[in-house]
């Protein structure tokens, strides 16, 4: 027989079984389209063919502390480069490599506190007393005006004390924080101390790394368990949104206040609560989510406290500042402020600019938001209900286009809300941990027309897992990977992602992972659907193998290698699962598996293949190795009808 192409449709696709996915035929008598391609690993497709995705590099050596769940990318009029990086301790403005901490304070101006409210032991544990402080375990506080304990001889000296400590509750009162030394006697013996000077600066509160599951009275949601009997729920993780006002920065943690962040006064200065700007006008105090539209530059609060009620959050109100203003939020005849409280839904999720309009997200519907001037200001249009919408980040904007990803099924709004065809929906919704569904988050990789899913898998509380469109070319391919938060921006070249690792870095850059500083191989792999190697019924014999597999940009002084995997089948079925039936048996036999490595020159590869059914796979797990896989040919004899049993 003729040497045989093996060509597979673009995309994976875990709709159906490993062998039903072949489709489009088998390899015989002429015919090039050997199926599609069932699993994947850190690979992407290019004009239909599979090749590795790029590496990242860690931005610098410098860490934040606490899980980033949140990236903005901006340049400041002075020509700075900034991200606000927030996470579930703190919020940092990025730049140039360093996290500069603008965390918000809790009180302005900070309180003195008790009178010598240090109490020392032989260790390095102190506690603190302020009536009443207001912390929870993990708070931050910076002491200022602290004196020496003891006298003459004492290590703990006001240098000791006046720094930036983690707290640990004790009860409403105290608390205990870590000092850098174990007191001596002569600081013992002047405990408790610090003076009357105290001031502790407390930043605002800190929140879950992850969502929490609660059970009890209140856990749930009004009317969902028996009477007489608790409920279960989850608690929210630390969320925060950000946008640029001008230059300028606007944050929020979510279901906490509003904060602006003054570029013009450096990267000392922390965020300051709005309402207590001078000048601001019945400014929100609690909302979930803050954005700052493109169209004449409003800033709206979604899922907020209203007029008259100021701290009693209404999860389906917006409101909007006057017109270029971050100030001025009291409707008048003078100005454009305004609200608007929506019906469908029981909450405001999420929202994001689209073009030429706001769109909106409830836990139930999508609505439409356009500017359309006094006395209306702002108008609502319902595009969709019966919609879901999987968390606060599942969506992002790619190429004019919102996608989103449901609690069972994707979506897209490009005019009109559709169904976003998904042939990994079974996959990922069947392995997707619905009580972290605050942690899914999405963002786009523009280069590469993509639009990346991160989730955790089933029984996980971090993200491990992603699932890519590529709305280029309509199809979708998978992986792992353990990221937090992810911004995709033209301000910068590569785009930009937080790891667990408590920093940030550039992807698409080089082809090895360098989270760490210290490079190691990316482990990547593409196999295909299981397909018929003669017409299904007869043996075949592949005894020759022409790669046709390319190496461009593999690290220059490398010796790239990939694995070619042969999988043969004596006949399809339940061989190819995984897990494997319940006995532990198969009914359909796996032949002898052959494997061969293939470098940048093998122009062939000699193989010893038998069966009816046949997988290929290709991956690689070397330092500096990129590759792209093209039309490889196989060599086939046939080989009569008869099994090995």
């Amino acid at each position: 027989m003729p040497l045989k192409k093996i060509l597979f449709r673009p995309g994976v696709n875990r709709e159906n079984t490993r062998y039903a996915s072949e489709a489009l035929g088998s390899i015989n008598s002429g015919t090039n389209v050997a199926g599609g391609w069932y699993e994947s690993e850190k690979v992407r497709f290019r004009a239909g063919t599979p090749e590795t995705i790029g590496g990242w590099q860690r931005i610098s050596a410098a860490t934040f502390q606490g899980i980033c769940r949140s990236l903005w990318n901006w340049v400041s009029l002075g020509g700075a480069n900034l991200v606000g990086v927030g996470t579930n301790l703190k919020f940092y403005v990025e730049q140039g490599g360093v996290y500069n901490d603008i965390t918000p304070l809790r009180v302005v101006p900070a309180p003195t506190i008790n009178n010598n409210p240090f109490a020392l032991t032989a260790s390095t544990t102190v506690t603190v007393t302020d009536t009443a402080h207001g912390c929870v375990t993990g708070d931050f506080v910076t002491f200022s005006g602290a004196t020496d304990i003891g006298g003459g001889g004492t290590n703990v000296t006001a240098a000791v004390l006046n720094q930036e400590f983690q707290v640990t509750v004790l009860t409403n009162n105290t608390y205990t924080i870590t000092i850098s030394v174990t007191p001596n006697a002569t600081a013992i013996a002047g405990s408790p101390g610090g003076g009357a000077s105290v001031v502790a600066a407390y930043q605002i509160s800190v929140g879950p790394e992850y969502q929490i599951p609660t059970v009890g009275w209140g856990a749930g949601g009004w009317g969902t368990g028996v009477w007489g009997t608790g409920t279960s729920g989850v608690s929210s993780l630390r969320l925060w949104s950000q946008s640029n006002f001008g230059e300028d920065l606007l944050i929020n943690p979510r279901g906490g206040g509003l904060y602006y962040w003054d570029t013009s006064l450096g990267l000392t200065q922390r965020a300051v609560l709005v309402p207590d700007i001078l000048g601001a006008s019945d400014a929100p105090e609690v909302l979930n989510f803050v954005f700052v539209s493109d169209a004449n530059r409003f800033v709206f609060a979604f899922g907020t406290d209203d007029y008259g009620s100021l701290g009693t959050l209404n999860p389906m109100l917006i409101r909007w500042s006057d017109q270029e203003s971050i100030l001025d939020w009291t409707p008048a005849a003078t100005n454009q402020a305004g609200s608007l409280q929506l019906s469908h839904g029981s909450e405001i999720v999420t929202a994001i600019q689209a073009r030429q309009e706001i769109v909106v997200f409830t836990d139930s519907s999508v609505y439409s938001l356009q500017y359309v001037g006094a006395p209306v200001v702002w108008s609502s249009q319902l595009l969709g209900d019966n919609i879901s919408i999987y968390g606060p980040n599942a969506v992002a904007l790619g190429s004019g286009i919102v996608y989103w990803m449901g609690v069972d099924k994707f979506y897209k709004y490009d005019g009109r809300v559709q169904t976003l065809r998904c042939d990994l929906r079974q996959y990922i919704f069947s392995d997707i941990n619905p009580l972290q569904n605050q942690q899914v988050f999405a963002s786009t990789n523009e280069g590469f027309n993509e639009v990346w899913w991160f989730y955790c898998s089933s029984g996980s509380t971090t993200v491990d897992k992603y699932a890519v469109y590529n709305y280029a070319e309509d199809i979708w391919y998978y992986g792992n990977m353990a990221r937090t938060a992810w911004v995709d921006s033209g301000l910068r070249d590569y785009p930009l992602a937080a790891t667990y690792s408590h920093n940030l870095v550039n992807h698409e850059q080089g082809v090895d992972d360098n989270e760490t500083g210290t490079p190691t191989a990316i482990s990547a792999l593409i196999g295909s659907s299981e397909f018929d190697i003669d017409d299904g019924h007869n043996f075949g014999f592949i005894w020759r193998v022409l790669p046709d597999l390319t190496f461009r940009g593999s690290t220059s002084g490398t010796t790239p290698q990939c694995t070619m995997t042969l999988i043969p089948y004596q006949n399809s079925g339940s061989g190819a699962n995984n897990p494997r039936s319940t006995a532990g048996t198969s009914n359909a036999t796996i032949q002898r598996i052959a494997t061969a490595p293939v470098e940048e020159f093998t122009g062939q590869v000699y193989i010893r293949v038998r069966g009816r059914q046949l997988i290929f796979q290709m991956e690689s797990s070397q330092l500096g190795t990129a590759w792209q896989l093209g039309a490889p040919r196989i060599d086939i004899k046939p080989d009569g009808r008869r099994g090995n049993s």
